[in-house]
């Protein structure tokens, strides 16, 4: 029998293991139940790949992104390891073929996310299996208690049932000593041995900087660093903007978000991976699965929703062990409209009745009715028509499945796509001859840009409201353009199901579950007040900020973080960046952004330098806010 580590150096061409990669291993292979929680980066996958290529059977791995299943299967088919993908384009013919694979075809790997395993005949043919491991990744989400808690992770200890002799092994990278007792006690998993590493990166510098000037620090930073870089912003627009103010100065930046194409996603990583665009400016969207190593630096300029999330974005940076760096900057303002913003999307009690006697009165359900019928729901339908807001909304019927009163199968993400084949003359033409099309085409024009270059996202919808005619007629004009050759036109149905789970007692139904969604209202809220709390606290290390959190210990300062380096200067005052300030002003009158680029003490430090110079009137300001010598 081959060790682990032969199979690490003749599949994944490493040398050694990582920290506690190897005793992880053995433990599996003893077929003893694991819980891991190894940082991001840790090299988390090795820990039951490894041991499922020593083992008789087949390997199910649950994962919660279909992007990075698929990104996890195609890296060990590279390595000539055979792995299915179960997502939701397979017919049911291709799941039965599927599992004639995994049962005769020596494949190691099944991946599959939590809600495909929900799927009957999926269950009835994993019954069939002979499975020698059960890999649950991404574990917190099975907490409440978790940053990314998702109901369906719930259901997880019926895979379990199905393959009781199967050895159990759930990893994460984010989780309180909470979240990991849940983890074993929601997928009943008895005398789990649990390997925690530290979430200290001695490579890692931790830095929090106050500035007015967001956009002069990013590309103050920018300049310096030279390498490749993540910037998080708070939302889509802001990430295509931060991206071209990158590009108007001389960097190279592309920029993801949730509502891109694939094709326009893939080409937005693809260039970042191969440094054509070493710059990535993104939502949290660009998530779970990213993996580059010689990122230099992670920047945020939003405010992340919790420390969970914010230390999984903040580890992509200086995964080749070499010294990297994670930046927030931060000012009152936008901490306030963090606030602000956590508020109005917050669903309360009642905001949660609101929508579901909305829902009950939009399908027709009557007092003590519990329906038979699964509905098709559009949720952007359901929205406009009682003008309410779309992802508020959507996070309350969310809470409504959670608990267990409405059931949400979601088609909603797919989107429709169109493409122009013909140039503007040629279509100038068609329009002549067909006049009946010119309204529509004229309002995809000014709605969509960059439509005869690739294939855009659209939204029937908002065409249908925009013309006055109905959803139905809109898609028969873009199928009858399709059909003509003028566009390309791929129409997805955008309809989920959903399914009344309970009867109707209006306020009564709500009120069962009130203490539950209070709960997890003030989870949220602790969660953005620890954030908020890290961001302004300029008193203590930031690693230890950081660890205490994740109920760590840390005695020592890092030393290399933003707190701990004004700590250092402040033991010696530094009476000489009052001499160099003015020396650098006995050439030109500069401004404060022109002086901290040129000098490497904090904005804060400068800011205060100057203000201790202007009351000895030692410099002044003149009408274009330089400052000068006197």
């Amino acid at each position: 029998m081959n060790a682990p580590l032969d199979i690490l150096k003749k599949y994944w061409r490493y040398s050694n293991f990582r920290s506690i990669q190897e005793e992880i291993i053995n433990t599996v292979l003893e077929k003893k139940n694991t819980v891991v929680l190894l940082p991001t980066g840790g090299g988390k996958s090795i820990c039951y790949q490894i041991p499922a290529m020593l083992s008789e059977g087949v390997c199910i791995v649950i994962s919660p992104l279909i992007a990075l299943i698929n990104d996890q299967v195609n890296n060990l088919e590279k390595k000539g390891i055979k792995a299915i993908a179960l997502t939701s384009q397979l017919s049911q013919n291709d799941v039965i073929t599927a599992f004639d694979n995994l049962m005769y075809g020596n494949y190691k790997f099944l991946y599959l996310s939590p809600e495909k395993f929900q799927s009957k005949l999926i269950q009835e043919k994993i019954k069939q299996l002979n499975v020698s491991i059960i890999a649950i990744d991404e574990a917190h989400c099975i907490s409440e208690w978790g940053h990314d808690f998702r109901p369906s992770y719930l259901k997880l200890n019926e895979l379990i049932r199905l393959q009781p002799k199967a050895t159990v092994i759930t990893l994460t990278a984010t989780a309180t000593s909470k979240v990991l007792k849940d983890i074993q006690t929601n997928l009943e998993i008895e005398n789990a041995t649990v390997f925690k590493q530290s979430f200290k990166r001695t490579n890692l510098s931790y830095h929090v900087i106050h500035t007015e000037d967001i956009y002069g620090r990013l590309k103050q930073i920018a300049t310096k660093i030279n390498e490749p870089l993540i910037i998080y912003t708070n939302n889509r627009k802001q990430t295509k903007e931060v991206s071209q103010f990158f590009n108007r100065n001389n960097f190279k930046s592309s920029f993801y978000h949730g509502g891109l194409s694939v094709s326009e996603k893939n080409s937005a990583f693809e260039n970042w991976i191969n440094e054509a665009t070493p710059i990535m400016v993104a939502t949290n969207a660009f998530g779970m699965g990213i993996d580059k190593e010689n990122v230099r630096a992670v920047i945020h300029i939003n405010i992340p929703n919790s420390i969970e999330n914010f230390i999984q974005e903040a580890g992509r940076a200086g995964r080749d062990q070499k010294n990297a760096y994670s930046i927030t900057l931060t000012n009152e303002a936008l901490l306030s409209n963090s606030i602000s913003r956590f508020a109005i999307n917050t669903p309360t009690i009642d905001k949660v009745k609101i929508v579901y006697h909305h829902l009950n009165q939009y399908f027709n359900v009557s007092l003590g009715e519990i329906p038979t019928e699964i509905f098709n729901f559009s949720l952007q339908e359901f929205c406009d028509t009682y003008r309410i807001n779309v992802l508020a909304t959507y996070s309350i019927i969310k809470i409504l499945e959670r608990e267990g009163i409405v059931s949400l199968d979601e088609n909603f993400s797919k989107k429709s796509t169109i493409k122009f084949l013909i140039s503007n003359n040629h279509l100038f033409n068609y329009l002549e001859k067909n006049t009946r099309q010119t309204n529509l085409i004229n309002l995809i024009l000014r709605s969509y840009g960059g439509i005869f270059e690739h294939y855009t996202v659209i939204n029937e919808t908002f065409l249908s409201k925009k013309l006055a005619v109905s959803k139905k007629e809109i898609i028969q004009q873009l199928q009858l353009l399709n059909n003509d050759g003028i566009i390309v036109y791929n129409c997805e149905n955008t309809n989920s199901k959903l399914t009344f789970l309970v009867a109707r007692e209006d306020t009564y139904t709500i009120n069962r579950i009130s203490k539950n969604i209070e709960q997890q209202n003030s989870l949220k809220s602790e969660k953005l007040n620890a954030i908020i709390h890290y961001l302004k606290n300029y008193t203590l290390c930031r690693n230890i900020q950081l660890l205490n959190y994740f109920n760590e210990e840390l005695k020592e300062h890092c030393g290399t973080c933003d707190v701990c380096i004004r700590k250092q200067k402040n033991k010696h005052p530094p009476t000489s960046l009052f001499l160099v300030i003015l020396e650098i002003l006995k050439n030109n009158s500069l401004t404060s952004r022109e002086i901290t680029n040129q000098l490497e003490y904090s904005e804060e430090e400068i800011l205060n330098s100057l203000k201790i110079l202007l009351e000895k009137n030692k410099i002044t300001i003149t009408s274009q806010n330089k400052f000068k010598l006197n």
